[in-house]
């Protein structure tokens, strides 16, 4: 089963992307105009395997099943997944379950790239080996705003480095 969207409307404010008002528009619309996302808790379909999360990106903005297959595994080389095609995602590593996560949000081809504490909870080897995979998306073309806790890993990735504390910029540089 897929897992639950989460979506809470917006309540005060406007979200602006790429000239267009966006807010309340729901997030598949928004990833259609080039906006995706990861989620802090990884949200891999389970019973799914590998190839068919990633599918499932690729699906937002294709509907020839054979040129998302074709697609898919072209991420997933690019991710270096391409061992983990036909695993079950419920069978992933915690490592590899959050590449997989990023393989699908990037799948979608996204302008903008929303990645929500992707290396949290991951070994120093696991997380360079997670830069390594930002890095690449980044230098793909695809701008990226990255909420991470763990700084060593974002200052090879980043221009510029905002920090918040409860809400209020502390830092930007």
């Amino acid at each position: 089963s897929l897992p639950v969207p989460i979506y809470k409307p917006c309540s005060d404010g406007k979200v602006i992307f790429d000239g267009t008002d966006i807010t309340g528009w729901r997030p598949n619309k928004v990833c259609k105009l080039g906006l995706a996302r990861t989620f802090q808790i990884v949200r891999a379909i389970k019973n799914m395997t590998v190839l068919e999360n990633v599918m499932v990106g690729v699906f937002s903005r294709s509907s020839s099943t054979e040129q998302v297959r074709r697609d898919a595994a072209l991420v997933l080389t690019s991710c270096g997944l391409e061992d983990k095609t036909d695993t079950l995602a419920s069978a992933l590593t915690l490592a590899d379950r959050k590449r997989l996560e990023i393989a699908r949000a990037w799948a979608t081809k996204p302008k903008l790239l929303l990645l929500d504490e992707t290396m949290a909870g991951l070994t120093p080897t696991e997380t360079q080996e997670a830069v390594v995979l930002v890095n690449a998306i980044r230098k793909s073309g695809v701008t990226l705003l990255i909420v991470e806790h763990v700084m060593e890993a974002l200052t090879p990735l980043v221009d510029r480095i905002v920090v918040l504390d409860r809400g209020k910029k502390i830092a930007d540089g």
